[in-house]
């Protein structure tokens, strides 16, 4: 655990870890804000090792042929649904533009992900009474 209780969180491409069912897997599919805009594709999923759980999709929007990509993590709880190639989410394509950027050498975690928390106008995860909404599991 880190400073204030939350979770140590890593890539699910960087942990031992896998999506217990192949189609759960989500990372490489479009991500669609609510009314159907392509914002990008998820780049890979922040999981909580010792929850076993997806709290974030790493979201790559912006930029032409990988050049300028913003990298930005979107909370598990915005994804309202899932099909073959798309990974749809609640926020607009305004608010994923104007997520706190991603940061690989993040100094206080915590607070970074409380921010996106903020940002999108969800609970977060190590709130009390905060229920997971169920998907995607990593086994």
């Amino acid at each position: 655990m880190i400073a204030g209780g939350t979770p140590i969180l890593t890539t699910l491409t960087d942990s031992d870890q896998a999506v217990a069912h192949a189609e759960e897997d989500v990372r490489g599919r479009k991500v669609r804000d609510a009314e159907g805009n392509d914002l990008g594709r998820v780049a890979d999923l922040l999981v909580d090792a010792e929850e076993r759980k997806v709290r974030f999709l790493l979201v790559e929007h912006g930029g032409f042929l990988g050049l300028g990509e913003k990298k930005s993590f979107v909370p598990v709880d915005a994804v309202v649904r899932v099909t073959d190639d798309s990974v749809h989410i609640a926020p607009s394509h305004q608010q994923v533009a104007g997520a706190p950027a991603y940061d690989p050498d993040l100094v206080d975690a915590g607070e970074y992900y409380a921010g996106v928390y903020r940002h999108y106008g969800y609970a977060p995860y190590w709130g009390a009474g905060y229920v997971y909404p169920g998907y995607p599991f990593i086994r």
